[in-house]
């Protein structure tokens, strides 16, 4: 055999064990996530109803944020909130009519826009004392039916950090019906099947609440990292608090519609992710080794699966090659690991997706796994950068 040959028997088998890793881990996690049991009881809080401050940061997004607000402002909780929208570059008329609304503004300047910091000013301005629970919307965000009342009765029983389960407002398109589909996977593995064997839930971005004063210490020296779900994700798991999955408190959030926005937020999405890993790896291991800390580890772990779409695409393609191989795992081995990810996908996602229009989503996995690849490669030069994923409309949200 050829020092050629033997490199490439060698990365054949090192990939092998790379992606059957991915499938194992995803499988397990499918599986787990059915036996998830939300466990949260109404007692008699200590504090009832308590006040809560919900934070919407919102950068350009004249063209959802008044809708937001309102559905905002007219949200079913019993006991007191205050609606506050941190302004990023929006416009005159916009904010004029948010504050004739009712909501609070905040505005905000930098330099370098983000989230992180946008978030951090508007704690500095806000009273903690007054305010036990802070909750995180993004700008195209709705609140399900009793949601922040959910957040009260969750931290009642004891949390500090709940994810709400956040979903598709709109399946208008293949596309957006495709995008909503991975997020209810990622819901069902990343957070029911995590919780189910006593790990925390992965936060995403928005539909989170935190105590109050807890995210203001998250948040003093975010910086200006693009990605502030993971920072804040990876600093909770670092305190070693457990991050509770609210699965029944419903947060619709806007899916993507069209391939150019899907690679443009996926973009952002993989750098991101690549920082993170080269950020945290050694801390990883450091926790595992020194600290006990399975579940910081676990979230580096998260952070070198490849993304779902990429992962069908790469096994699909390996799963061909390798019937003119002669090198490497068989073709059986790969056909097995295509159809056992396959279905620990399938598993994930929830019947309610389970109809016609599916398949007709489906047929946009190659546009998407396109999309993806382009933004594997646009990721490199992106780096840290804040690229921002417009927003359309509220209008199809399922209240």
């Amino acid at each position: 055999m050829s020092i050629l040959e033997t490199v490439i028997q060698v990365t054949l088998y090192v990939t092998a064990g790379y992606l059957a890793f991915h499938t194992v881990y995803l499988l397990f996690f499918a599986v787990a996530g059915h036996f998830y049991k939300e466990v949260i009881k109404a007692n008699k809080p200590i504090y009832k109803n308590r006040p809560i401050c919900v934070l919407i940061p919102a950068y350009k997004e004249d063209a959802v944020i008044l809708e937001t607000a309102r559905k905002a402002l007219k949200h079913n909780y019993a006991g007191d909130f205050r609606v506050v929208i941190i302004a990023d570059q929006l416009q005159a008329f916009t904010l004029q009519t948010l504050r004739s609304l009712g909501a609070e503004v905040i505005e905000v300047h930098f330099e370098k826009s983000t989230k992180g910091k946008a978030l951090r000013y508007a704690m500095n301005l806000l009273p903690e004392h007054i305010y036990p629970i802070a909750v995180i919307l993004d700008a195209d965000n709705i609140m399900g039916d009793g949601f922040l009342n959910q957040v009260d009765i969750t931290f009642d029983n004891g949390y500090r950090v709940v994810q709400g389960h956040r979903t598709a407002k709109n399946v208008d398109t293949s596309f957006a019906l495709l995008d909503a589909c991975n997020e209810e996977v990622n819901n069902h593995i990343f957070r029911k099947g995590h919780r189910a064997v006593g790990l925390s839930s992965a936060l995403i971005g928005s539909g989170m609440a935190f105590e109050f004063t807890y995210l203001k210490k998250l948040l003093a020296d975010i910086g200006e990292t693009a990605g502030e779900d993971k920072e804040l994700d990876i600093r909770v798991l670092r305190d070693k608090v457990t991050i509770h999955y609210l699965e029944t408190g419903w947060v619709y959030d806007e899916k993507v519609s069209s391939a150019q926005v899907f690679t443009k937020q996926r973009t952002r999405w993989i750098a991101t992710q690549i920082d993170f890993v080269g950020g945290h790896l050694s801390a990883g291991l450091y926790q595992l080794l020194f600290k006990g800390n399975v579940a910081f580890f676990d979230k580096i772990v998260q952070s070198l699966l490849l993304p779902r779409v990429l992962l069908m695409g790469v096994l699909t393609g390996i799963t061909f090659l390798s019937i003119f191989l002669p090198w490497g795992p068989s073709f059986l081995f790969w056909f097995s690991l295509l159809i056992l990810t396959g279905s620990a996908l399938l598993i994930a996602l929830p019947k309610r997706f389970y109809n016609k229009q599916l398949w007709r989503a489906l047929i946009n996995l190659p546009v998407a796994l396109k999309a993806m690849s382009i933004a594997l490669i646009r990721s490199r030069k992106a780096g840290n950068t804040f690229i921002h994923t417009p927003h359309t409309s509220t209008s199809n949200a399922k209240l």
